[in-house]
C-alpha cells in the first residue's frame, strides 16, 4: 500500500488502474478497504484511488482535527502528488458529505461527485443518536467495538469481515472522535446551488432513514441524478457492489469530456 506525506502526516492509500480518476471517500472507523470491490470491479476500465483519511487504518494519527475541510485539503495535496488534475470523487455516507465539500471548495479539480448513503446536514434525531454513538465510544476509546460492528454489519463474507475488522481496529479513537463530531455540526444545505457540477446520487431502497436526505439533495443540487438500488440498505459498497458499480460507470462515461480508452 503506498503512502505519501501530506502537511507532515502519512496516508496509505490505493491507486489501481488508468484513465479517468475516482477518488473514493470512507466514513468514520472504516477504511479505504471498504471500497474493495469497487477497487476490484472499476479499476479495469478507471484509475480508482481510495485512502485512509488521517488516523484511520494505516494512516498515521492526525496532530491537526479531523474535520471535513482538512479531509478535503488532503484529497487535493494526494491529486497532486499523483499528478491528477481533474477526479470525480465518490462519497459514502459521511464521506458524501466530504464529495459535497471538496465541490464546493474546489471545483476546477473535480468532474462531478457520486454520494452514496450521504447527506448535506444531519436533521434528524435518529441519525444524530446514531452518529453520537459513535462519538461516546470513540471518546470512551472503544474504536474496537465500533471497528467490530461496523466491519460485521458492512461484510457479506465472513473473510471480509475478518480484514475489515482488522484494519478498523488499528485507528485513532481521537480522530474517529473528531470525524464523527464534525458530521454532527456539518451544513451545506444553503451552498448546494452553488455546486454546478454533475452529481450522482445513490440510496438504498430500504435505507428509509435517509430518504429525506436524498430528496433535499435531489431537489437543492443544481445538475443531480437520483437512484435508489433495490433490495438494499446503506450498506451499498460492500452489499450491493454490482449495481453501485455499473451506475457509476455510465455515470462517468455520460460526464467526462473526453472518450474513455476502451
Amino acid at each position: 500500500m503506498p503512502v505519501a506525506n501530506i502537511s507532515g502526516c502519512l496516508l496509505h492509500y490505493i491507486d489501481r488502474g488508468e484513465g479517468t480518476a475516482l477518488v473514493f471517500i470512507h466514513p468514520p472507523v472504516l477504511t479505504s478497504l471498504n471500497f474493495i470491490y469497487q477497487i476490484q470491479g472499476l479499476s479495469p476500465i478507471f484509475r480508482t484511488i481510495a485512502f485512509d483519511i488521517r488516523g484511520h487504518g494505516h494512516s498515521r494519527p492526525s496532530q491537526e482535527p479531523v474535520t471535513y475541510p482538512l479531509i478535503v485539503e488532503d484529497i487535493r495535496m494526494l491529486l497532486d502528488r499523483l499528478n491528477i488534475q481533474k477526479c470525480f470523487l465518490c462519497g459514502y455516507s459521511t464521506g458524501g458529505s466530504v464529495v459535497l465539500e471538496f465541490l464546493l471548495t474546489h471545483p476546477d479539480r473535480a468532474w462531478g461527485g457520486i454520494v452514496v448513503g450521504g447527506m448535506s446536514e444531519v436533521n434528524e434525531w435518529r441519525l444524530r443518536n446514531k452518529i453520537g454513538l459513535g462519538v461516546t465510544f470513540s471518546k470512551m476509546g472503544a474504536i474496537g467495538m465500533i471497528a467490530f460492528s461496523n466491519a460485521w454489519g458492512q461484510a457479506k463474507k465472513f473473510s471480509l469481515f475478518r480484514k475489515l475488522f482488522a484494519e478498523a481496529r488499528k485507528g485513532s479513537a481521537e480522530n474517529a472522535e473528531q470525524y464523527y463530531r464534525y458530521s454532527l455540526a456539518y451544513n451545506c444545505t444553503s451552498r448546494l446551488h452553488k455546486i454546478r457540477l454533475p452529481v450522482l446520487l445513490v440510496y438504498g431502497e430500504k435505507d428509509k432513514l435517509f430518504h429525506p436526505y436524498a430528496d433535499l439533495l435531489h431537489r437543492e443540487l443544481p445538475d443531480s441524478k437520483l437512484v435508489y438500488i433495490k433490495n438494499t440498505d446503506h450498506r451499498i459498497p460492500t452489499k450491493a457492489p454490482g449495481p453501485l458499480n455499473e451506475l457509476i460507470k455510465t455515470f462517468v462515461r455520460r460526464n467526462v469530456p473526453y472518450k474513455e480508452p476502451p
